[in-house]
């Protein structure tokens, strides 16, 4: 089995402890209890100073992986140790039967030889074929000594047969049996079932595995969160992370029972220069884990944002070029991640593409070609489709015309095919063919403008050229965000990562699939006459983050420069420029003004100057956003933006908008009466009477009818103060209404309410978002966004949500 490469020194001289514990159990004779405790609490000792050794060789080389290897050598010894105090002073076994034979075995990530300070550790306690009460004995007492320490262990007793058995019916099983090594005991026990695991289970099931792997793949970063560009990733299943490099190393095992290394590039799964950056991406994320490990004193596998600044101090990162030290950091992790994921879709699709080909060579001669096939062969272009996979048609197809770098993903959206690993292998080492000229191209601007412009497959087109490496050398001002993070609780994503999910959030505004959440900008996306601006502003908006200046403005100028680059003509250029520039003023304005004062609707109509500016602002900070992270949109914000549009849009429109305000009102108040068709028509004219005209632009139908109910019944009992609550779980928010007579000072007072001598006030609905651990920025959590109005009749409901 693989053999693991020693640290540079030993945690402990092995002999000399079991020496003391022997001389321990002789002390102590005749009294089991008190062996015990003397033996437990020499091993929790030896644990500890093993690794604290263990950190401060990893704080002083900054060698994960050696460290790693260091813990699992300790392990491996203590396992080894404990079994020989077992076995030779509990329960000796003089004269032992053909029965009486156990192998001690590791497995999983503990029997891959790299183990992290918290891990768990796996073992599998190997019978010849049936437990006895000799084998029973000594795994009970290692399992307690190894627990009473405080280890977390994760074990099995299982004989060959079961083993052989449960793998071929459980793919996790299956999975840890591939990295099983012996610790200690039988020997021609554990190389038996060795033997019979490859012949058995293994041989012949190569593609039930692969399928079984990248499936379990694709679900552990639905898990996840599906972006490996999370601003707190997770390092072990997070995707980028270290078992994505697991999933290389147990398809190699299956396939060629060998490890993801020199084998990988003598098979030609990998080249030279890839397996180097194999080794250092693991090594890089070794590192984070281990350290993570020690700073968390757990087994925490999340670099979450209180963990980040302390990480990057460990690791030595400072303050340049704009970013704080935590944030450079933590691009190099996203690099590197974004490297991984490179890597193992490279190595994964070879891998699979290899078993495709080992298919009968008379059965792919006599299947049919796709229509994929066909038409690339009569367009005659140097790519082609081997086996459902777009491929080039010739080695040199990108040396000989670089603008197929960019044509070859034009070629995948349209025809809807994966990209061969050899296509991808080449593009990769084909990035330095991407320069000034090629970037003036006016062919390749114009395929890449149809690819961000495209109905659809836009996110899925701008995500493929940023993960080939091929869309940030092409639009160099997207290539210096690539990986950037921003060091707050707003954000969730990588900057490169929040702008390809924005403009797939516009594209998907734009065909309908988002008409319910929100239904003004799927209206008026189509009345938009720079839809091209739209894309381009949407793809570039925070281009200039990570900078001393104002991204806002520093996006606006770099800009100007893309634009022409790109096709876009002068007037479309400025348009972009203009919406980069003011990309977060729609959101400041509704979040953070009094909508119901008119000098709002005219700064912000004077910012604004058209109708078209307007519709373009509106649906670009929608997918802004919204793209932001989960959890970041919500209706409050949606009735915001809304209520703002509509308050400018006769401004910048000359009074004659699609509906004037008048218009508005009275809609409003025509569909309440139609819910409250079965109400006395004095009452419902009564309620209608008593509220602003604020009210009505304000409040949603629901919440109207909500509001008419309490108010008769309020009227009916006689009570000048109403109130009523009501709980949404799927929001988690509280809405409290309450109704009563309106006096000066009326807010105040309310927010004084812990006074018993303060009334309650009466103001227009107030709706605010619930208080969490993201939160808006400029949405101040102490004032009202919805201060109470001047025209506020006698009595009308309020309503605080928290």
């Amino acid at each position: 089995m693989d053999k693991l490469t020693a640290p540079a020194a030993p945690y402990f001289d092995p002999i000399a402890v079991g020496a003391e514990l022997a001389s321990l159990h002789e002390t102590v004779a005749g009294d089991e209890a008190a062996v015990r405790r003397a033996v437990v609490e020499h091993l929790r000792a030896l644990i500890k100073r093993a690794h604290a050794a263990a950190r401060v060789r990893l704080e002083a080389d900054g060698d994960g992986r050696r460290c790693a290897e260091g813990l699992t050598l300790f392990t491996d010894t203590l396992v080894r140790l404990i079994y020989d105090y077992v076995t030779g002073k509990l329960y000796r076994a003089a004269n032992p039967s053909t029965s009486e034979r156990l192998a001690v075995v590791a497995t999983g990530g503990y029997g891959r030889g790299l183990m992290a300070p918290r891990s768990d550790i796996d073992l599998l306690f190997l019978l010849p074929y049936k437990q006895t009460p000799w084998g029973e004995s000594v795994v009970e007492a290692m399992l307690y000594l190894l627990w009473d320490t405080g280890l977390k262990v994760g074990h099995a007793t299982r004989n060959v047969e079961q083993c052989i058995r449960l793998s071929g019916e459980d793919m996790t099983i299956r999975t840890a049996l591939l990295d099983s090594r012996i610790l200690i005991g039988d020997a021609e026990l554990f190389a038996e079932l060795d033997r019979r695991f490859r012949r058995e289970v293994v041989r012949g099931s190569e593609k039930p595995f692969i399928a079984a792997k990248l499936a379990e793949r694709d679900e552990r970063y639905r898990r996840s969160g599906e972006s490996r560009y999370r601003v707190e990733p997770n390092v072990k299943d997070g995707k980028g992370g270290l078992r994505d490099l697991h999933t290389l190393h147990w398809l190699m095992k299956y396939l060629h029972d060998a490890e993801p290394g020199e084998e990988a590039v003598e098979t030609g799964l990998f080249t030279a220069a890839e397996y180097h950056m194999y080794r250092k991406c693991e090594d890089f994320l070794w590192t984070v884990r281990c350290h993570l490990h020690f700073l968390a004193n757990r087994a925490e596998e999340r670099l979450t944002f209180d963990m980040q600044p302390m990480m990057s101090e460990r690791l030595g990162y400072t303050a340049h070029g704009g970013l704080r030290g935590v944030e450079r950091f933590m691009k190099h992790y996203f690099l590197v991640a974004k490297e991984v994921g490179d890597l193992t879709l490279i190595a994964c699709a070879a891998l699979e593409m290899r078993q495709l080909k080992a298919e009968p060579v008379l059965e792919r001669l006599l299947a049919p070609l796709t229509w994929h096939d066909r038409a690339l062969l009569r367009r005659r272009t140097d790519f082609r489709i081997d086996n459902g996979r777009l491929n080039v048609a010739r080695a040199d197809a990108f040396r000989v015309n670089p603008v197929n770098l960019i044509r070859i993903f034009k070629l995948a959206e349209e025809y809807e095919v994966a990209f061969h690993p050899e296509a991808l292998r080449l593009a990769r080492h084909s990035l330095r063919l991407i320069d000034d000229r090629l970037r003036h191209d006016i062919e390749a601007n114009r395929i890449f403008l149809d690819l961000l412009t495209a109905r659809t497959g836009v996110e899925r087109t701008l995500r493929r050229m940023s993960e080939a490496g091929v869309l940030g050398r092409f639009v160099p001002e997207f290539g210096r965000v690539v990986a950037m993070m921003q060091f707050n609780m707003y954000h969730h994503y990588t900057v490169d990562e929040h702008l390809i999910r924005s403009v797939g959030i516009l594209n998907e505004i734009e065909v309908g699939r988002l008409e319910e959440e929100h239904p003004l900008a799927t209206q008026i996306i189509h009345d938009v006459q720079n839809r091209r601006a739209l894309y381009v502003a949407q793809f570039l908006h925070d281009v200039g983050k990570g900078r001393r200046e104002d991204h806002s403005i520093v996006g606006a100028r770099l800009a100007r420069n893309v634009c022409p680059r790109l096709g876009l003509s002068r007037s479309e250029s400025e348009t972009v420029a203009w919406l980069i520039e003011n990309h977060l003023v729609m959101s400041t304005f509704a979040q953070s003004r009094d909508l119901s004062d008119p000098k709002t609707i005219r700064d912000f109509a004077d910012i604004v100057q058209s109708p078209e500016r307007l519709r373009l602002l509106l649906i670009l900070t929608v997918a802004d956003i919204r793209a932001v992270g989960p959890g970041v949109w919500n209706g409050w914000k949606g009735q915001l933006l809304r209520t703002l549009y509509y308050e400018t849009e006769p401004v910048l429109a000359g009074g004659h908008s699609r509906l004037s305000h008048g218009e508005r009102i009275a809609g409003a108040e025509a569909a309440l009466k139609e819910r409250l068709a079965d109400w006395p028509r004095p009452d419902v004219e009564r309620f209608v009477a008593r509220l602003p005209a604020a009210y009505w632009l304000r409040t949603d139908l629901d919440h109207q009818v909500e509001h008419a109910h309490l108010m008769r019944k309020a009227e009916q009992q006689g009570a000048k103060v109403a109130t009523q609550v009501k709980t949404d779980a799927f929001t988690a928010i509280t809405e409290l209404t309450v109704l009563a007579p309106n006096v000066p000072r009326l807010l105040a007072m309310f927010i004084g309410t812990a006074r018993p001598w303060a009334p309650i006030f009466s103001a227009p609905i107030s709706r605010r978002p619930r208080t969490g651990s993201r939160s808006t920025p400029s949405c101040s959590s102490a004032c009202s966004t919805r201060p109470t109005s001047a025209a506020a009749r006698a009595a009308s409901p309020t309503a605080s949500r928290s």
